[in-house]
């Protein structure tokens, strides 16, 4: 069928750390950094601040302090 397309659902994951900065990190340790590392970073990222923002709310905070992390 002439100009058809199929809808592909993909999830975009925000980036969360500079990949760069992290790259450069882990090349100093002699070490590489994978292409999926980033992404898997981010999620990690974001799984952190959500317990912390939960602990805050808990708390009665609407602010993240260091020791809701």
């Amino acid at each position: 069928m002439r100009g058809a397309f199929t809808r592909v659902r993909c999830s975009v994951i925000p980036m969360y750390v500079v990949k760069s900065k992290v790259r450069d990190y882990v090349r100093k340790k002699k070490m590489s950094f994978g292409g999926d590392a980033a992404d898997a970073l981010s999620k990690e990222v974001q799984r952190i601040v959500d317990r912390a923002i939960d602990r805050a709310k808990a708390n009665r905070r609407s602010t993240i302090k260091g020791r809701d992390i």
